[in-house]
């Protein structure tokens, strides 16, 4: 009884898939049943020899892959030269342009300030100097005799010319005699006159007169 292999492929020759591994594996099975029932012991062991299945899977070819071309940087374009006219029209001059100043502004009107004028020092009037030469005033006989004596105060408005142009009472002696007395003496007397400055003013002045009997 002979046995029927399946024709394996030869190795020198280009693999090719004859099976999927499992019918691979189904044709093995039914192949050793087969064997195990048709062929004795003996036989069957000399016959069966080890089997290698080699399974080959052949994978499609890949299509190559184009090199990738480097887009070609663009040529720089020439410009064309401008015309003559806008050459002169660009062109610089030596000499700057004449500048004029505007005018300086007006000055704005100064604010009016006032300005308070300082007063001159005025000088009182005077009616002790030596060179007026005033004469006492008389002392009252009847005055003497009845002991009256006090001081009397008169309040002169001196004149620009140095007389006296008022005379009044301002403090009494307490005696009527004494005081017409001093004030008669006084209306007759020449004064300093007040100044402001260089000026000769009217002004009112005070002047003591005194009546005291003599031990």
């Amino acid at each position: 009884m002979g046995l029927f292999f399946p024709r394996l492929p030869d190795v020198g020759q280009p693999e090719r898939p004859l099976f999927s591994l499992t019918g691979a594996a189904a044709a093995h099975a039914a192949l050793i049943v087969l064997v195990a029932v048709a062929v004795p012991a003996a036989d069957l062991k000399q016959a069966l020899r080890p089997l290698a299945v080699r399974v080959v899977e052949v994978l499609p070819e890949l299509p190559k892959q184009q090199p990738v071309k480097q887009p070609e940087a663009p040529k720089p374009q020439r410009m064309p030269p401008p015309p003559e006219n806008l050459l002169k029209s660009n062109t610089v001059s030596e000499s700057p342009p004449a500048f004029t100043a505007p005018p300086p502004p007006s000055p704005a009107p100064a604010a009016p300030v006032n300005v308070t004028p300082v007063p001159e020092a005025i000088t009182a009037p005077r009616f002790d100097a030596s060179y007026l030469d005033n004469p006492k005033p008389a002392y009252p006989a009847t005055s003497r005799r009845l002991g009256e004596q006090g001081k009397v105060l008169l309040r002169v408005l001196v004149s620009a010319a140095g007389l006296a142009e008022k005379v009044e009472l301002k403090t009494s002696s307490s005696f009527a005699r004494l005081d017409q007395a001093a004030q008669e003496a006084v209306s007759r007397w020449r004064f300093v006159p007040a100044r402001r400055g260089e000026q000769a003013i009217a002004a009112w002045v005070q002047v003591p007169v005194t009546f005291q009997l003599e031990n």
